[in-house]
């Protein structure tokens, strides 16, 4: 099958390669241009796992041949932190621990940019339905909820910030620092122990209640 030529940019560098007319725009970012944060899941345009910005707007890479997206410029989950600074809404996903096994992150993330750019103030009612497209197996998605409400006031007061500033330019304490490694570690020890005290009080519920039942 012929290969056709491919030049893009992604998160500001610009990447050639060659492809077959068949060959996903998600395939060529993991496999050609070697980032792999972009996932595949159900790889039908359901999961959301694959969105990427293209352009600015945010697509389903799985659902794109390679060639469409000739001198576009995209940008996927890698390019969102600047250097060891993470960028605000991956921040709030962290300090809300959105997460578990992180494999739909990087779509929610990418989903979260765009949403927040456009809905820079969402109620818990406008998160809930801009993230409808993006599926997760493991949260719940109550944290995620949380933390792109947190993001979006992280957002805010950084663009408050740099209204203020001199030159435009935002002081370093206007954007979010990652959380140091022993503040990190209290933060998933407290997690965990939250989480032990509720299967503890959901068990002593469900024994209370068999005693019931067995009472009457």
């Amino acid at each position: 099958m012929a290969v056709h030529p491919i030049t893009l940019r992604v998160n500001g560098r610009e990447y050639s390669g060659q492809a077959e007319a068949r060959k996903t725009l998600a395939d060529f970012i993991r496999e050609d241009c070697g980032l792999t944060g972009t996932h595949l899941g159900c790889e039908h345009g359901v999961c959301g796992a694959c969105t990427i910005l293209m352009d600015g707007e945010a697509v389903r890479s799985c659902l794109l041949f390679a060639v469409q997206a000739e001198g576009a410029d995209l940008k996927t989950v890698e390019g969102l932190a600047d250097g060891d600074r993470l960028h605000p809404i991956q921040q709030a996903y962290w300090d809300h621990h959105a997460l578990q096994c992180g494999f739909c992150t990087p779509g929610f993330l990418m989903t979260t940019v765009a949403f927040l750019r456009d809905n820079p103030r969402p109620t818990e009612r406008e998160i809930r339905e801009g993230l409808a497209g993006n599926l997760c197996r493991c949260t719940g998605y109550q944290n995620i909820v949380e933390a792109v409400a947190a993001a979006a006031e992280a957002l805010a007061s950084g663009a408050i910030a740099q209204a203020a500033a001199p030159h435009g330019v935002v002081p370093r304490a206007a954007v979010p620092a990652p959380l140091p490694p022993a503040r990190a570690a209290a933060a998933v020890d407290g997690i965990v122990r939250r989480a032990r005290r509720r299967r503890k009080a959901v068990a002593v519920k469900k024994t209370s209640k068999r005693q019931r039942k067995r009472s009457r």
